[in-house]
């Protein structure tokens, strides 16, 4: 079995920070998304693994390398544009083979890894298994409709009108019969070669084609909202350890762990929190959930439930929160306005003025 992570999007609902960094390799917990999914896929006995990418290609490249540090052997596979996830099965038509295969979106993030899910597909080897989960806008989601005994009989993507409220998560299992479906759809109203439709076709043509819903933790993590909620998520795992220095002066309650090389001086950390290497806190504040990459500087400030990545300031700037930093950014206080009051003040005035 082998496996297609997607990693060519281009990340426009995290702008501007996708304007210079691939939206895959924005940190959770201080580690980059995609990591999670290699991790995964490693985790499920997939060694083999085709990554598909776009125009951030060399970043992708130098962050994974050969993927030995994850135990997998990765082959890239170039993606002139982001024309669909059934044309990306369809230029990985060589590195597949005839081989069953996992296809996992990159920015996507799952509770509990996929082992399960994999070992039951190999077991079993319908022609496709779709992951499903309840979610309440299912118009942002290709959606599924099953029968009264659980089959899957239609799939829509980003339907007006959902017919469930089932969306497909990012992660599919197929044989290669998936092969002859992504060759006989046409491009959808958007320009797109559908996984949808390719799925839809083994539908209509008899193969056989089945569902698990999870009620476990997923998010696409492709806006800023859902990157918040899904370092919430990992850092509600973290163990407590300091590698760093803390000094006396400074508070450290609960799960947080400090990265060899950080000081904290005179500063109070509420966990769960992650600090990365040869960051330095001064006389701050940061809150729950959390994450400041390595080299960053915290002086005079307060934060909390945020993401900041690597070689970022902030000083002198109170309680920043739900916020995503971007790399080599500063955050400091703007200058303060002069204030005046006019008056046109009749005889015998009183005016009291709030200082």
């Amino acid at each position: 079995m082998k496996a297609l992570l997607l990693s060519g999007g281009s990340g426009t609902r995290l702008r501007p920070i996708t304007h210079t960094s691939a939206k895959q390799l924005v940190p959770v917990a201080n580690k980059p998304v995609l990591f999670y999914g290699l991790e995964a896929i490693a985790e499920a006995g997939v060694t083999e693994v085709g990554i598909i990418v776009g125009d951030t290609a060399e970043e992708i490249r130098a962050a994974v390398g050969d993927g030995s540090a994850f135990g997998l052997h990765v082959t890239y596979l170039p993606q002139e544009a982001p024309l669909g996830l059934a044309h990306a099965v369809l230029i990985a038509r060589e590195f597949l083979g005839d081989d069953d295969f996992v296809m996992y979106l990159g920015d996507n993030f799952v509770v509990g890894g996929i082992t399960a899910l994999v070992d039951a597909f190999r077991a079993e080897r319908p022609d496709a298994r779709i992951l499903l989960t309840k979610v309440p806008n299912p118009t942002a989601f290709g959606v599924a409709e099953l029968d009264p005994a659980g089959r899957v009989i239609g799939l829509e993507e980003k339907p007006a009108r959902p017919k469930s409220e089932l969306a497909l998560v990012g992660v599919y299992l197929f044989t290669p019969a998936v092969h002859e479906a992504v060759r006989a759809i046409e491009p959808s109203a958007r320009g797109e070669l559908e996984i949808t439709d390719a799925i839809q076709w083994l539908i209509d043509t008899g193969r056989d084609v089945r569902s698990t819903t999870i009620s476990g933790y997923w998010k696409d993590t492709g806006n800023v909202t859902d990157m918040l909620e899904v370092n919430r998520s990992v850092l509600e795992t973290l163990e407590r350890r300091i590698d760093g220095t803390v000094d006396d002066d400074s508070e450290i309650i609960g799960r947080v762990r400090i990265e060899p090389g950080a000081k904290v001086t005179g500063s109070r950390i509420v966990g769960p929190v992650v600090v990365g290497a040869d960051t330095v806190i001064t006389d701050s504040y940061v809150g729950p959930f959390t994450s400041i990459a390595g080299d960053c500087r915290i002086e005079d400030s307060e934060i909390e439930y945020s993401i900041m990545l690597r070689d970022s300031s902030m000083s002198g700037v109170r309680r920043v929160e739900a916020s995503l930093i971007g790399r080599n950014v500063e955050v400091t206080p703007a200058p303060r306005k002069p204030a005046a009051h006019r008056f046109v003040l009749g005889d015998h005035s009183k005016v009291q003025i709030a200082s």
